[in-house]
């Protein structure tokens, strides 16, 4: 049977450097995967507008899965039968596992008194404090604040309150997600199922095509995806040691860091994918 191989990337620390967001030691790569008629579908804590200006950028026209997991966007058309369960928006069918941003806003306002000075979050810094933690310029700011479904925290505190603070959120009902710089909060949903119900759409669509799935991630909210897949790449990481996996086979991990590891690793896997024909 013909193979379909399939990319599910994170994007900040892995497609994308961690300190500059740069993905230029990837392009090489993810310009083969584009002559192999290979799909790549960023995964990732970003916001659908970060994520749509950036495949604009890298020619990517398939579809993503965004905030840690809470939706997966999939251009309206791109499979011949709308999937079971989305919505129609803005050109996407969009499906949807989790509350909307406001339900998390309404949970970190009711902590702030109890941490007090000890965390900062997207909405309540604005525009000029996305920029000054993220070091994005302003409209990258203003597109990582227009969340949907999460929000991202910037701890400030000591890490003994850091544990007892995402405690006191998991007690509320949230989800919490170490990222390579905020924690992520928002509901019952993770990379890895989104990776799944979006692998099993693709077979659905190809049944005459057995699937190769790759997950590249950096951090411990990837470890979902990066235990979803057939194959895994452990990114490195300037900041962070690999994210523990339960798994042992079929994992790569990179020696590069971001962007670098990144086309490493695909490099690698595509080396080692079975023959298109069988």
């Amino acid at each position: 049977m013909k193979a379909l191989p399939l990319v599910f990337t994170d994007l900040d620390g892995s497609l994308l450097d961690h300190g500059n967001y740069s993905y230029r030691d990837a392009l090489p790569q993810l310009r083969r995967l584009a002559r192999l008629n290979v799909p790549v579908v960023p995964v990732s804590s970003k916001t659908r507008a970060e994520i749509a200006c950036l495949r604009d950028e890298l020619s990517l026209d398939g579809a993503f899965i965004v905030e840690n997991g809470a939706a997966v966007c999939i251009p309206v058309g791109f499979f011949q039968v709308p999937p079971p369960d989305v919505i129609e928006r803005d050109g996407f069918w969009v499906r949807e596992w989790c509350q909307p941003r406001q339900h998390w806003l309404q949970l970190l306002a009711d902590l702030r008194h109890e941490f007090a000075g000890e965390f900062e979050n997207f909405e309540r810094a604005g525009t000029r404090g996305i920029v000054a933690m993220t070091g994005l310029d302003k409209a990258q700011a203003e597109a990582a604040n227009a969340r949907e479904y999460s929000e991202p925290v910037q701890w400030l505190g000591s890490p003994g309150r850091k544990q007892a603070f995402v405690e006191r959120l998991l007690q509320s009902g949230a989800e919490v997600l170490q990222g390579g710089r905020f924690l992520g909060v928002s509901g019952s949903c993770d990379k890895g199922r989104a990776l799944v119900w979006l692998r099993e759409l693709f077979q659905r669509a190809h049944p005459e095509r057995v699937i190769h799935d790759l997950a590249v991630g950096d951090s411990e909210n990837d470890v979902a995806m990066l235990e979803a897949a057939e194959t895994a790449l452990v990114v490195r990481s300037p900041v962070h040691d690999f994210p523990s996996l339960q798994r042992t086979q079929g994992v790569m991990y990179s020696t590069g860091f971001g962007p670098a590891g990144w086309a490493e690793g695909v490099a690698r896997w595509l080396a080692c994918l079975p023959p298109a024909e069988e």
